[in-house]
Parts: structure tokens; C-alpha cells; sequence
């Protein structure tokens, strides 16, 4: 990055590394996203306004959140949940979070199979029901209906477990 804009956008590489460190399983990961927050930015730099220097932040931090939820997106397409065993992770900071993880994993296991198959597809692949539907061999309307079915069991299930969705 040449130019004064990217000079002052330099100046927040520590910061942004950090923010992107907090929101990642490891150094080089963290490295690799802060990267490319700063690629990104780079090549949006032409099309963007002169920016203060909190506006410049501001915007940085905006590129490395929209970096990372896109970096979750691939995490989570790379698994074939349907396949994929059902621990769920990362493993979650808080008590209160393990539980709630733990709880979803036995709800998840408690459901009939077509229902998993569906909920998993819906949640982790981000599929839409006539893909499911399509996958798994149903139609549509009942692709539907089982995610409905199995989220409302679901949420049974974690009420039974003390949880409250």
C-alpha cells in the first residue's frame, strides 16, 4: 500500500491484528486475516473518500469483521454436517456457554434421523429447503416442515436440560 491514505491506514495494523487475534484459533490465522483485511482495504482505497483518522479505524475494523464472518462462512461450509460428528465447536469461553453447546450436541442426537439430517443442513450448509430437499431426496415442503419439527424439539429438549432458547 503506497500513498498517504495507506500510510495512515498503516498505522493501524497493530490494532486491527489484535482485534483479529482476539477472533481467531491461532497466531498465524490472525496474521493471515489481518492480510488480508489490509488487501482488501488497499484495493478499496481508490474508490473510498479521504478519511479521518477514526473514520480510517472505524472502516478497518468494519473490513476485518466482515473478513472474519466470511472466514466463518468457509469454516463452516468445509464440514459435511450431515457426515460430521456432533461436537460442536469452537468450544465456547463461558460455563454457561459449554452448556449451552453440550445441550444443543444432545438435542441435536436425540432427533430422528430425517429431522437432524435437515436441521444440520439448514443451520451449518446454510442451504435452502429445495437443496435439502434435493439432497436428502424429499421435497421441499417437507424439508420445511422436518426443520420445523426437529427445531421445535429442539427447543424442547433444552428447556428439559434447563436452558432456555
Amino acid at each position: 500500500m503506497g500513498g498517504p491514505a495507506a500510510q495512515g491506514l498503516r498505522r493501524h495494523y497493530d490494532l486491527v491484528f489484535r482485534y483479529v487475534r482476539r477472533r481467531t484459533r491461532s497466531y498465524a490465522e490472525a496474521e493471515d486475516v489481518t492480510q488480508e483485511v489490509f488487501a482488501d482495504a488497499a484495493a478499496a482505497l481508490s474508490r473510498r473518500a479521504l478519511l479521518t483518522e477514526e473514520q480510517s479505524l472505524a472502516w478497518l475494523y468494519t473490513v476485518a469483521r466482515r473478513r472474519l464472518a466470511d472466514e466463518a462462512r468457509r469454516a463452516t461450509r468445509r464440514l459435511n454436517p450431515v457426515d460430521a460428528p456432533l461436537e460442536l465447536a469452537p468450544t465456547p469461553e463461558s460455563e454457561y456457554g459449554r452448556a449451552v453447546a453440550q445441550g444443543i450436541t444432545r438435542a441435536l442426537r436425540e432427533l430422528p434421523e430425517g429431522q437432524r439430517k435437515v436441521v444440520l443442513l439448514k443451520l451449518f450448509d446454510g442451504l435452502s429447503f429445495a437443496e435439502i430437499g434435493h439432497r436428502v431426496g424429499i421435497t421441499e415442503a417437507a424439508a420445511k416442515m422436518r426443520c420445523v419439527r426437529g427445531l421445535e424439539q429442539m427447543q424442547l429438549l433444552l428447556r428439559g436440560q434447563g436452558i432456555e432458547p
